[in-house]
């Protein structure tokens, strides 16, 4: 006798459609680098530029993090396979780190795990903090790394994975608008939007961090038990 419980479908990255799998690595790539709550600290570290340099700071910025990520997208699983880690054991290792940033979200603040705040006293110190810190961690850091190489991974065929690097190239060009729009004055900012805004992406992100571990044990399900 079948059960009348309702057996709900397990979400399998690797059966996506394009379409799906592009709307899945744009929303994780854009919560995770999060360029929104950014803002407070790229202003912070650039109080005597005027609006056109720091303009320039973000293209610069947003072009390296596009640059590391497509990098460690495209080398991750061979550079793991050359130190014997498993996809399985990266992924629930990326996703403890994406849950971690996910909790600080949901607190309506930047994680540690993205920049500390030894970084951020570092960059007020610095004449040009394009490449460091800005670019990396603030913005290609632990999570989005993790996330990237995840996501290329999961990929399914060529389509897949010319279109994860498009969404990198893509979710790094509107960090830099974002960015852009911040360097002429950040008055249009509503304190209380961003904290809503931030909160439900940290849960979205959770919900991402979460359906990384299962895909992951769910793949090493036979060799484990």
């Amino acid at each position: 006798m079948e059960s009348s419980e309702p057996k709900l479908p397990r979400c399998d990255v690797s059966k996506m459609t394009l379409l799906e799998y592009i709307l899945l690595a744009a929303s994780s790539l854009f919560i995770i680098i999060d360029p929104i709550a950014l803002i407070p600290a790229f202003l912070a570290m650039t109080p005597r530029d005027t609006p056109a340099r720091r303009t320039r700071t973000a293209r610069l910025a947003c072009m390296v993090a596009a640059g590391v990520l497509i990098f460690f997208t495209l080398i991750g699983e061979r550079l793991f396979r050359l130190l014997g880690i498993t996809m399985a054991a990266f992924k629930i290792a990326g996703s403890i780190v994406l849950l971690l940033i996910a909790l600080d979200m949901l607190r309506a603040r930047r994680s540690p795990v993205q920049e500390t705040a030894e970084e951020t006293d570092a960059g007020t110190e610095k004449d040009d903090i394009a490449v460091t810190p800005l670019a990396v961690p603030m913005l290609a850091g632990p999570g989005a790394l993790s996330t990237a190489i995840v996501l290329h991974s999961q990929a399914n065929g060529w389509a897949q994975e010319v279109a994860l690097l498009s969404c990198i190239i893509v979710v790094c060009v509107a960090s830099y608008i974002i960015l852009r729009l911040a360097s002429h004055g950040a008055g249009w900012i509503s304190p209380i939007a961003m904290k809503i805004v931030t909160r439900i992406m940290g849960l979205l992100l959770a919900a991402v961090a979460i359906q990384f571990i299962l895909d992951a044990i769910a793949e090493q399900k036979g060799k484990l038990f």
